[in-house]
């Protein structure tokens, strides 16, 4: 692509904050790359959980923007680098990049084109598939500040994932087998356990129609070390009770219902903020041998409406959203 030749693109964007029927695809012009940016033809953007909270302006009023419209959505994206800032020294043009650009007033990755800050994105590790890359970000990000940071996940631990076939899990559980960990993984459907333990779990139970107390207690008599929740509810707070006294618990804010505290176990909630030091480690394990981004279902821009309409039926991993 040639910026010369090349003025407007197509995107999905909001004439005003709404739900999905606010989704329209627009032809917009594209972004210009500032000094720190970088301009990045999107292959694949991902569709998260909280896709649909941006869209009804909650990201813009909880960080105090001022939003302009058309508004692009699209937190999670890749693609190829084809310009940029003159303030960048990471990327150059052909490199492959992922990241994320929350609540960007040049727009998302919903659109053709994005224009996201140079420290919001990294390159893709190894030979990682563009479109997996494109929908990993948020959660993989997410998934590595649990695991390490939060909990200080240690060689030789049990962990414990509740949620482990969704966006978040599936990764956490792969970066927690890199990070040395015994894994049960807690998953949902048969579908789900068969994810699970296709991805390395060393034991997993189907959080739906299993026995999860029978399981958890098999897996780690003496309790767990360490638990992860990417979601809540009455199975998962049975399950907190298996980790023991002294144990981590961690899980992501806008976990509902956030799983109790015990007096007895350090809960803590976090956000999954990118930085270029995230990106490094969460890149340095993602190389360290065979790992999937296991995408559900791919949408085109003109099925945006029914990518957001699916993040209300059970599925396994992530949504994608691909503009070409």
């Amino acid at each position: 692509m040639s910026r010369e030749t090349r003025r407007t693109m197509r995107a999905i964007a909001l004439d005003q904050f709404g739900g999905p029927e606010q989704l329209k695809l627009q032809q917009i012009p594209v972004p210009d790359a500032g000094p720190d940016e970088i301009l990045v033809r999107v292959d694949t953007a991902g569709v998260g959980k909280w896709d649909p909270f941006e869209c009804e302006g909650g990201f813009v009023k909880m960080l105090g923007l001022e939003p302009t419209f058309p508004y692009v959505p699209g937190a999670d994206g890749a693609g190829i680098v084809v310009a940029v800032g003159r303030r960048i020294k990471r990327f150059k043009e052909g490199d492959r990049v992922y990241g994320i650009s929350l609540a960007n007033p040049k727009g998302g990755f919903y659109a053709e084109y994005a224009a996201p800050k140079e420290q919001h994105m990294a390159r893709i590790p190894g030979k990682l598939p563009t479109d997996q890359a494109g929908v990993m970000a948020a959660d993989a990000i997410t998934a590595l500040r649990g695991l390490e940071d939060t909990l200080g996940l240690r060689s030789g631990e049990s962990l414990m994932i509740f949620g482990a076939s969704g966006g978040v899990g599936h990764l956490a559980l792969q970066l927690a087998k890199r990070l040395g960990a015994r894994v049960l993984a807690v998953a949902s459907g048969n579908d789900g356990v068969a994810l699970a333990k296709r991805l390395g779990a060393d034991a997993v139970v189907d959080g739906r129609g299993g026995d999860v107390p029978a399981a958890v207690r098999a897996f780690a008599p003496g309790g767990f070390d360490a638990a992860l929740f990417t979601a809540g509810g009455d199975v998962a707070e049975q399950a907190l009770a298996a980790v023991r006294k002294g144990g981590r618990v961690a899980y992501p804010n806008g976990v509902a219902p956030e799983p109790s505290a015990r007096p007895d176990v350090a809960t803590k909630s976090y956000d999954g903020r990118p930085d270029p030091d995230a990106y490094e480690r969460l890149n340095h394990l993602i190389e360290a041998g065979p790992f999937e981004v296991h995408i559900a279902r791919t949408f085109s821009l003109e099925e945006a409406v029914n990518a957001h309409r699916a993040l209300g039926t059970h599925y396994l991993g992530k949504l994608a959203l691909q503009p070409a």
